[in-house]
């Protein structure tokens, strides 16, 4: 009898252990399948942020250029109109002066424009 209890309590060890070790391989599978949605994940993420950056980029730059681009067209608009300005101040004050107007068209300028039209 006691060959017995010991062949019965060594064959439920031996089914708990087949469980025990069931158990450990399909949460070795389960996290397995996490690492690796996970992973997937990460790399679907970064690549997803690497596109947007890009896009971001371009945006940035095609704005940019944009700006740049009104800037320049009005600071030579105003520019244009200061010479403008200038040009009618100083025709305007050699037909009132009379005296050598060419001096006074000059200096006229160079009082108006400063050192702009000085390069």
């Amino acid at each position: 009898m006691v060959t017995t209890t010991v062949g019965a309590a060594a064959s439920g060890s031996v089914e708990a252990l087949k469980r025990v070790k069931a158990t450990e391989a399909e949460w070795d599978a389960r996290l397995q399948a996490a690492r690796q949605e996970g992973e997937a994940t990460l790399r679907r993420l970064r690549d997803d942020r690497d596109v947007a950056v890009k896009a971001a980029e371009a945006e940035a730059d095609r704005e940019r250029t944009a700006r740049l681009e009104r800037a320049r067209a009005e600071t030579a608009e105003e520019a244009e109109a200061i010479v403008a300005d200038g040009r009618r101040a100083a025709e305007r004050a050699a037909v009132v002066e009379g005296r050598r107007p060419a001096d006074k068209k000059d200096s006229i300028l160079d009082v108006i424009l400063g050192s702009f039209g000085k390069d």
